[in-house]
């Protein structure tokens, strides 16, 4: 497996004349990186005007390994090549770094850059990617990646540090500005070679090859512009320590999201949230974030503190609310469980009302974490949760009450990872056991760990409440002077029960409240949508997300409606029995392409978890119909034989069904505000949880009309 790493830009705060000076003393050798034993230059160029510098470098480096390995290689030393480039006219160092030691088992490939900062010129951006792909290594290829992998970690720490070493250093020695490079006036022919000689004292620096270590290897540098990029003192105000691994993750994780959801991603924040509840791993954590983002999306919780409007019930029986903050700065939320009525919210409100409060709750949650943040000037990402149990009994025990409890847990846990920083139960019961192990199974084992459990009046004594919370903050009823502003609790009176139909009811009606609609489309049974249009230049948008499965995107036009499909349930011949209630199919098989029907733009390919949005100018009245249908790889032309990818691919859809949600809408020409794009345009919206919107360079401007 290639392991990759993703730098963020790291800023140095001097022009790039002077880094680069600084960067040129690491070489021959640098005493701050002892396995560095040596390094000698093989070649070296210069450009007829002196602005362009390439030098390559055989650097030794000492094999920092157990001595098993070194016996088993049969080396002490490994040695790298460096390619550097420097453009002192577009003041830039690009460095390329592989390996020539056992380059035959194992690939370093390393890129770095030193660029001028896109808003201050007298700053210098660094940026470095690098991959390593061990092959073989005498059948410890796992023990060696890890190896490898944490040195190449650790050297990364230190790449900053001998900079800022070799600045201090032209500073004790009087050098504090370098001038920029400027073209010869007037050269004379024989002057070629000592150009750059003359253009300033820090010629001395033609060129460094940068290597902030020679062990692991990059991935070309990601396009994009500097904005969509992640600084290392950016991470460090607002999003904590992270070790370098960590951040690559969070980095590339960030670039995908960038490259499918072209448009507005989640707020950095909340993608570490993920990554950090998958430890770190990718892949888990890239699964899980699409999964919540289009439950996000379905179900409009980016608007639910804006748009939801809480019973009169909550305001007066729902036991809990936002009280300060705990020692760390985290928000700090009590709820007072012993003193709520939990069967009979559940019979006056119904389940789905209940959960709508606590996501309201963790909404609420993520805005403090953000406002924290800014106002005690470090990242803080979670809250701290104080649930009083005094009064806990049976009652709190109701199965359907219980049932709606797992349920809560469920969607909390699927949705908000990583944004409970610690849970303190106060004045545990008797029954708590009981509760606890209904409940246990469905909490995560990293969640678990947060919980402090304190019965009776423990809470009360050291290494208690008051090494979490200030004791000027800790409420009335747990002994302190500080007032709690929220409800108190009491019985729901029976009078405000409802039967079970009428919750039903409001139960469908609060989730199928929504713009977006769900459907299925299979192998042989596309889904497809039918607008009339009335009026030419109307502008019909769309906006879906493929949730799984690859999809194709087509949009047709008919002069005649298509005739609604009639459903058989003997299967007679000529009807069309769509495989599932949420797949529908309009075109008549009987239909030919360019006579009864015609394709009105080129068809889009969609990859599963990309999220598309676009539009369309009619040109004509009529009937469109739009079509998502099933899309599968193309089998390899060279072999009769299917390829292991297809084979893997074709297992993971399955029974060749994927699913698409959707919202689509018609506006008039004089209505619509948007740019009038085509297809290919690309774009998603979380409003909430979005930091900035970024364009995709794939969008397209231009209006497309139907034609």
């Amino acid at each position: 497996m290639v392991q990759q790493y993703q730098s963020p830009v790291r800023v140095y705060k001097h022009p790039f004349e002077l880094i680069m000076a600084a960067y040129v003393r690491r070489f021959p050798n640098c005493p701050l990186i002892p396995i560095f034993v040596d390094s000698e230059v093989v070649k070296e160029e210069h450009s007829d005007d002196g602005a362009t510098v390439f030098i390559e470098r055989r650097c030794k480096v000492e094999a920092d390994a157990p001595r098993l390995f070194k016996r088993m290689a049969g080396v002490d030393y490994l040695y790298f090549i460096h390619k550097n480039t420097l453009d002192r006219r577009e003041r830039a160092l690009h460095i390329e770094v592989v390996n020539e030691t056992f380059s035959n088992r194992v690939i370093v490939h390393e890129i770095c850059s030193y660029t001028v900062h896109p808003e201050n010129e007298e700053w210098t951006c660094f940026e470095q990617t690098a991959s390593l792909d061990i092959k073989s290594f005498f059948g410890f290829e796992n023990a060696a990646e890890k190896l490898a992998m944490k040195q190449y970690a650790n050297s990364i720490k230190k790449g900053k540090e001998i900079i800022e070493y070799y600045l201090k250093e032209l500073e004790d020695e009087g050098v504090t500005h370098i001038p920029r490079w400027s073209p010869p006036q007037a050269p004379p022919p024989t002057a070629r070679l000592q150009l750059p000689l003359a253009s300033t004292p820090a010629n001395a620096i033609p060129v460094p090859t940068a290597k902030e270590t020679p062990s692991a290897s990059p991935t070309d540098l990601p396009a994009g512009s500097p904005d969509d990029k992640l600084d290392v003192d950016y991470i460090r105000r607002y999003l904590g320590d992270l070790t370098p691994l960590q951040e690559s993750c969070l980095i590339r994780l960030r670039q995908w999201l960038q490259e499918t959801h072209k448009g507005k991603i989640p707020k950095d924040q909340h993608v570490l949230r993920f990554l950090r509840a998958r430890d770190f791993n990718m892949e888990k954590a890239r699964e899980i974030l699409c999964q919540s983002l289009t439950w996000r999306k379905q179900h409009q919780v980016d608007f639910l503190l804006d748009s939801w409007e809480r019973p009169q019930l909550l305001h007066d029986y729902y036991t809990g609310g936002w009280h300060h903050h705990d020692r760390d700065g985290r928000p700090l939320y009590i709820l007072r469980l012993g003193q709520m009525d939990t069967k009979g919210l559940v019979r006056a409100l119904g389940e789905e009302s209940l959960l709508r409060q606590v996501l309201s709750i963790n909404e609420e949650g993520l805005r403090r974490c953000e406002e924290n943040t800014r106002v005690f000037g470090r990242p803080i990402s979670c809250w701290t949760c104080l649930v009083d149990l005094e009064g806990l009994n049976m009652r709190h025990l109701w199965r359907p009450g219980v049932k709606a409890l797992l349920r809560i847990i469920e969607v909390v846990e699927a949705n908000y990872p990583e944004t409970l920083g610690c849970l303190l139960i106060l004045r545990a019961p008797r029954v708590f056991p009981v509760l606890w192990t209904l409940v246990s199974p469905f909490i995560d084992e990293n969640t678990r760990k947060k919980f402090l459990v304190y019965a009776a009046n423990d809470y009360q004594g050291p290494g208690g409440l008051v090494n979490y919370i200030d004791r000027e903050v800790i409420p009335d009823f747990l002994g302190g002077d500080c007032l709690c502003e929220f409800p108190e609790g009491g019985m729901v009176p029976k009078s405000l029960y409802r039967t079970a139909e009428a919750l039903e009811s409001e139960e469908l009606r609060l989730w199928t409240d929504t713009i977006y609609k769900t459907a299925s489309v299979f192998k042989g049974a596309p889904h497809e949508l039918l607008i009339e249009i009335s009026e030419p230049s109307s502008v019909i948008t769309w906006d879906f997300d493929v949730c799984k499965g690859d999809v194709i995107f087509n949009i047709y036009h008919s002069r005649r409606a298509p005739q609604p499909p009639k459903r058989d349930v003997q299967g007679a011949h000529g009807s069309i029995v769509s495989p599932a209630t949420n797949n529908m199919q309009l075109i008549d098989r009987s239909w030919f392409l360019g006579k009864d029907y015609s394709m009105v733009e080129t068809a889009l390919t969609c990859k599963e978890g990309e999220s598309v949005q676009g539009s369309h100018v009619t040109r004509w009245p009529g009937f469109y119909i739009l079509q998502w249908r099933f899309h599968c790889s193309p089998a390899c032309s060279t072999s009769s034989l299917p390829r292991v990818d297809d084979v893997l691919a074709s297992l993971q859809v399955s029974s060749h069904k994927c699913k698409v949600m959707f919202y689509t809408e018609v506006l008039g020409s004089e209505d619509f505000r948007g740019s009038m794009t085509s297809l290919e345009s690309s774009h998603s919206g979380f409003s909430q949880l979005s930091a900035a919107t970024t364009t995709s360079s794939q969008s397209q401007s231009s209006s497309t009309v139907s034609r």
